[in-house]
Order: C-alpha cells, then structure tokens, then sequence
C-alpha cells in the first residue's frame, strides 16, 4: 500500500470517526429539549442511550465477521449510512419509543464501523508510531463530540419553520454522515493486499453458512483465552463505565515514548496513571468546586487539566496492545470484542446515573416542579454531580487496579506473537495452514509443558 493511500485512508477514518461521535453527541447535549418534547425523566432518557448501547455491543460479533472476510472501506460505508438514516429518524420521531427504535438502528451502524476503523488505523501503521494514530483517532473523535454538542446547543434555543432547533441539528447531521460516507468509499483503501483478500474469498466459497459460523465462534473463543485481552476487558468494563459519563480527548504519543524506552511496563504504568488520576480530579470538579456561573474559567481549566492527563488508556495503551498480541487477520475481530463486551455493560451508566441521582441524591422532578426556580436547579444539579463521581469514582478504581495484572501477561503474549510474525516471515504458508485458534491451542500446549518441566526440575530440588 503506497504512503499516499495511507495517509488519504486514515484522513478519511479520522472523518468518518468525527462524523460517527458528533452522532453519539447529540442526544445527551440536548436531554433536556427532547425530556420536556417527549415528558421523559432522566432515568428515560439514559434509556436511551442504553437502547443505542445494547444494540450496539450485541451487534459487535456481526461487525467482526464482516469486517473480517469483507472489503472494511466497505463495512464502514454502510456503518455511516446505517447511523445517518438513524438519525433522520430521530429527528421526524414524536414518541418515545420511535427515538428508542431510532437510536437501536443508529447502534448498528455505530457497530459496523467503529472496529473496522480500527483495524485500518492499526494495519496502516506500525508499532512506532501506532499509539499516536490512535492518539489521533481519539483526538478527531472528541472534536466530533465538540463539533456535534456546538451544533445542538446552538439550534437547540432556536425554531425553524416550525421545527425545534434540536430537530434541525439532527438533520444537518445525518445529511454530513451520508457526504463522509460517500467520500470513503470513493476514495479510502483496505490496506489487506489483493492476495489476501482473494484467499479469504476463496475460503468463504468452499464452507457452508454453519461452518463460517462455527469458525467464527472458534476464533471468538482463542481470542478471549489469550489472558492480556481479558485482563483489558475486566478492566475496561468499568473504565468505558465511566466513559460514557466523561468523553475528553485521548493522547496516544506518551504511549508511544514509554513503549519505546520501557517496552515492557511503559503502556501500562501509563494507563494506571491516567485511570487513576480520574478518582481525585473528577471530585475536584464535580464537588470540589462551587456552583457558581461566574467561576466558568475555573471550571474550564479543571476540565482542560482532565482531559489531558486523564485520557491515554485506549490511545496509548488498549489499542496498540491489541494490536501487539494477535495477527493481522483478527484485529479487526479483537477491536470488535473488545467493544462487545464493554460496552453492553457499560450501557447501563446513563440509567444507573439516573437512578443514583432520583433516588438516592434526592434529583427531583414532576409536574409540580418548576424548573425555572433557581434554588430547585442548584439542588438537581448537585444531585447529579453526587451521583456522576459515584459512578465514575468506583469503577476507575476497580479499573486501575486491574490493569496491574498486564505487567505478567502482556509481555509473554506480545512474544508469542512476534514469534508466529516471524515464523510467517521464514514460511508465508505458516499463517494460512495454522489459524489464530491453532496458534492459541500450541501455545497452552507449550505453557503445559514449560510448567511440567520447570516442576520436574524443582522436584529433586526439594527431595534435596
């Protein structure tokens, strides 16, 4: 693949991955236009996003397979378009449960696209300078959260021709992901060779649908076996928990330089100071600060500070790690599990925010209460910001203390994979005779024996 096509490519992701979080950003920045539009409390709304979420996360294994024996320019293509059509959807919806539906179908093309971006930003680039293409990545994901929540809440106020401003801002949306959409399929390029791509199609024409998915459900399991993916999803589980309730830009170029002078620990000791760093300075801003409107540069640099030193865990750790640990062939089912399995259960962040916030921090709401009244706003926004740090404080320090366990597993997986890359160097049959759960079988085999032989050895030992 030429560098020009590379770098055309991963401009283009980098669109498409603004387009996809100005769609992800909409909702939230307006709960409040569409709660009163549609008489939803704030336990409805995060509903929704756990609609969207759930979906999401249980459309993650279809998004792997395609991704993975199809052309991904291709599966990213109709991601955008899934999510556009979506979001028109959205914006015409006068019930509840059409904005619910709506936002399950925006959850599928979220799903086809996200890992199979992923994967094209790890296959053109390298373990150099991957940590700061995923750096970048994040980066043009945040401005599309930024881009997205400017829009809304600048149409939001307004009405035109009769239509709510919230109602315009999806619209405008929806119209901008199907033009990303067009441009990446016209001009974006899948990095697999044309030889690779041909193979894969010629194994799809010799198996059945039922051997696909039993090859499928064989490979989704040699992944979860491989313990530094575990660890990632014990971890991330919690840390995409808080996430979803904190969306800051990512820094993959500090991930990068340890990696370089501390190869081993660098990306981990890295992520333990970003997770853990999110305990104390969400309670700085959520409680530690007064509720006053003047303090508005006060409250921007605590939120500048955060989102600096508080954002490296998938740029500069998850996703290159992954990227380390397997072949080429299943990243993109990787990225897609990884996702699978936290976001289903972080999908419950929103609605679990809800419900600290109106049962336990006294948020109140109903007909009866004026929402103009000063003194009503001050005490829902403190029951808010009471129940947003329990549900970030938790599990970020659930989620630093896991990524301990990396130190012990990546660096063996990391080798094991250098060693089948080096292997299909010598052989360029070996990765097309043995399959990621070939490969997953020997190495248990060898762990076994290595541990037979190291306990034989200690044995005459003790006897000693």
């Amino acid at each position: 693949m030429a560098t020009w096509e590379a770098r055309r490519t991963l401009l283009l992701v980098n669109l498409a991955s603004i387009a996809d979080r100005a769609d992800e950003a909409l909702l939230p920045a307006v709960y409040k236009e569409v709660g009163a539009a549609l008489r939803v409390t704030p336990v409805g709304l995060g509903s929704l996003t756990l609609a969207r979420s759930a979906v999401q996360a249980l459309c993650y294994p279809l998004a792997a397979y395609m991704a993975s024996r199809y052309n991904r320019v291709f599966v990213i293509t109709l991601g955008a378009f899934l999510w556009a059509i979506a979001t028109f959807l959205v914006a015409i919806s006068q019930t509840f449960l059409e904005v619910a539906i709506s936002r399950g179908l925006s959850g599928i093309g979220l799903a086809l696209a996200i890992p199979a971006i992923q994967a094209l930003v790890a296959d053109t680039t390298d373990d150099g300078n991957r940590g700061s293409a995923f750096g970048w990545l994040q980066f043009t994901s945040v401005l599309g959260s930024i881009m997205g929540n400017f829009l809304v809440l600048l149409l939001a106020p307004t009405t035109v021709l009769g239509i709510a401003g919230w109602r315009i801002a999806f619209h405008l949306v929806a119209a901008i992901s199907v033009i990303v959409a067009m441009l990446v399929w016209s001009y974006a390029v899948d990095p697999r060779s044309h030889n690779e791509a041909v193979s894969i199609k010629n194994n799809m024409t010799h198996k059945s649908a039922l051997e696909e998915a039993r090859d499928f459900v064989n490979e989704t399991k040699a992944i979860i076996q491989i313990p530094t993916f575990q660890i990632f999803i014990a971890q991330g589980v919690p840390g995409t928990f808080a996430e979803l309730l904190f969306l800051f830009c990512r820094c993959g170029v500090m991930g990068d330089f340890l990696a370089r002078h501390l190869p081993n620990v660098g990306r981990i000791i890295l992520s333990q100071i970003s997770a853990g760093s999110k305990v104390p300075l969400a309670g700085l801003l959520l409680l530690g600060l007064p509720y006053d409107a003047s303090l508005g540069a006060l409250y921007a640099v605590a939120i500048f500070f955060m989102g600096l030193i508080t954002c490296w865990e998938n740029a500069g750790t998850n996703n290159p790690i992954f990227a380390e640990i397997l072949p080429k062939k299943s990243r993109t089912s990787i990225y897609a599990l990884d996702r699978s399995f936290e976001t289903l259960l972080a999908s419950f962040a929103p609605p679990v925010v809800g419900l600290l916030a109106e049962q336990m921090y006294g948020y109140k709401t109903g007909d009866g209460i004026r929402s103009d009244d000063p003194k009503i706003n001050q005490q829902n926004a403190a029951s808010l910001a009471k129940a947003l740090y329990t549900a970030v404080a938790i599990p970020m320090a659930l989620c630093c203390s896991i990524y301990s366990f990396l130190y012990c597993t990546y660096p063996r997986d990391r080798d094991r994979a250098n060693k089948d890359s080096e292997l299909q160097t010598f052989d360029p049959d070996y990765q097309d005779e043995m399959s990621i759960v070939d490969l997953t079988c020997q190495h248990a085999e060898e762990e076994q024996k290595f541990e037979s032989d190291e306990s034989s050895i200690r044995l005459p030992l003790i006897h000693r």
